[in-house]
């Protein structure tokens, strides 16, 4: 019987043999009995530990974009969200112009997965909810999430259509901060107020041990109704143009 430790050597194996064939060849390269002979693993190694070849895709994809992101952030976290969230659109933008066939992978339409932890979806809901736990998320965590995947997604596949030698990356820092004035807010409007207002404290639920666990069960359905009044009123047109300033 294999040992963990011999799992996580077959599978960072594995996935580095996945990753070249799909850099030389794209997802159709990527078979079964190429990627074990690749990683000198045995083609029901590789069931067990991805399931199938669209598992193997995933992981793959997720594994450069984790090894280009530790490459590429030199950087420590910074004690502002808003900065962090710029650094990490910006680092999304730069993998998906630089690796297109994992990025295509990683955003393919698919079921999500039953947990994201882990994952580009898991770590872009946490750099929502910094947002939103500072007090600066306009909108519902989940909508803010959907927006920004919309966009980042669409900047990527704009700029990979343009030739490398007329491709317009200041497309990107426009993008960024167009989504930027949309999602965040640093003095809510009277009408924002009380959405904003719930958006913050059901970011900072979790830390109100004043509340039982069903008192905060409870709270938080009340939160969510309020942080989604925005959607029974007509929209507004944003004023983005102060907003394009850094903040």
């Amino acid at each position: 019987m294999e040992s963990e430790s011999d799992d996580t050597s077959a599978r960072s194996r594995i996935l580095e043999a996945a990753e070249a064939l799909l850099r030389s060849g794209g997802a159709a390269a990527v078979t079964t009995r190429a990627v074990a002979a690749a990683a000198g693993v045995q083609a029901p190694t590789l069931y067990r530990l991805f399931q199938d070849k669209q598992g193997l895709l995933d992981a793959t994809a997720e594994h450069g974009l984790w090894k280009y992101v530790a490459a590429k952030s030199t950087r420590q976290q910074s004690a502002d969200p808003l900065e962090n969230f710029r650094r990490a659109f910006d680092l999304h933008v730069a993998f998906g112009v630089d690796n297109p066939a994992l990025h295509a992978i990683l955003t393919a339409p698919r079921m999500p997965p039953a947990s994201t932890s882990g994952t580009s979806l898991g770590v872009l809901r946490h750099f929502v909810r910094a947002l939103a736990a500072a007090g600066r998320l306009r909108m519902e965590e989940a909508r803010a999430t959907a927006l920004i995947q919309a966009v980042a997604t669409g900047t990527v596949m704009t700029l990979n259509a343009m030739p490398p030698e007329a491709r317009d990356m200041s497309l990107a820092t426009t993008a960024r901060e167009t989504l930027i004035a949309a999602i965040t807010a640093t003095a809510p409007a009277p009408a924002d107020a009380p959405e904003v207002a719930a958006i913050t404290l059901r970011a900072n639920l979790d830390t109100l041990t004043a509340l039982s666990p069903g008192e905060r069960q409870l709270m938080a359905e009340w939160l969510d109704r309020i942080a989604g009044a925005d959607k029974l009123r007509s929209p507004r047109s944003p004023d983005i143009s102060p907003s394009l300033r850094p903040a």
